[in-house]
């Protein structure tokens, strides 16, 4: 027998409940889900780089006016329907199903969100990142993604130096998944990196002891190994490989 094998840390699952924290604003909703929150007596609501993970919902005929982020990297991922952007330096830009936008806010930067009357109603994650230094230069993302295989994951932004589509400036890689009911896939995983899953839509079961995470329920990894997830219905996932241990900056207007 390996006894190294018998005494091997096994991944831990911790898990959270639907968010209740949550803004009403009408025609714009939010609901915030912080990943720290997922860990027992954890003093940071974020998780390292990832501060927070957002539910964002935007009727038909909804316009969130001209506004600053600054000191954030700020992620809009649009499963379905749209969102249209426009910002003072001149973009008139659509996020749909095919495209990912990352707004690099650095020392600043202004933009305006909108849906129009004919638009279907937007549900949609809004993603903050804690950059690793202040005031970096500000820009904008906005490119197509690779078409999606059912039960498999899609890489589709990382550090600045990863083969993802798309880069923010910090240790955080993300991917999505549409799992049919009944298929399995392995989280994503990275060497001394954890790993927070987030349910979109639907319901798994996760790890060997079959853990159960539902709907905008939310799961996070430590401690290294495989990790397995099943989807109970037909579902859609998304996850993130974490540095904990990378630097990262508290000053972003939203995330923090």
């Amino acid at each position: 027998m390996d006894d190294s094998a018998s005494t091997r840390t096994q991944p831990q699952i911790h898990t959270a409940p639907r968010t209740d924290i949550s803004q009403n604003q009408g025609k714009f909703r939010i609901h915030l889900n912080f990943p720290g929150h997922a860990l027992p007596n954890h003093d940071d609501h974020g998780y390292g780089p990832l501060a927070t993970v957002v539910e964002s919902f935007m009727d038909p005929g909804t316009l969130i006016r001209m506004h600053q982020h600054r000191n954030e990297e700020i992620i809009s991922w649009v499963p379905d329907g749209v969102m249209r952007h426009d910002d003072r330096q001149g973009n008139a830009l659509v996020t749909d199903s095919d495209h990912l936008m990352v707004m690099n806010a650095g020392s600043g930067f202004w933009h305006a969100e909108e849906t129009t009357a004919d638009d279907p109603p937007l549900r949609m994650l809004q993603i903050f990142v804690r950059p690793h230094s202040l005031d970096l230069e500000p820009g904008i993302q906005h490119e197509p993604i690779p078409e999606q295989t059912p039960n498999a994951w899609r890489h589709l932004f990382g550090p600045e130096d990863s083969d993802a589509p798309l880069y923010v400036r910090n240790d955080v890689h993300f991917y999505d998944c549409r799992l049919e009911a009944g298929a399995t896939v392995t989280l994503p995983s990275r060497s001394e990196w954890d790993t927070y899953v987030y349910v979109f839509d639907g319901a798994v079961t996760a790890g060997d002891e079959e853990t159960s995470i539902g709907y905008t329920e939310s799961g996070l990894v430590t401690d290294e190994g495989d990790v397995s997830v099943t989807a109970s219905e037909d579902s859609i996932i998304v996850a993130f490989c974490i540095n904990p241990a990378a630097p990262i900056t508290r000053q972003g207007t939203i995330g923090r």
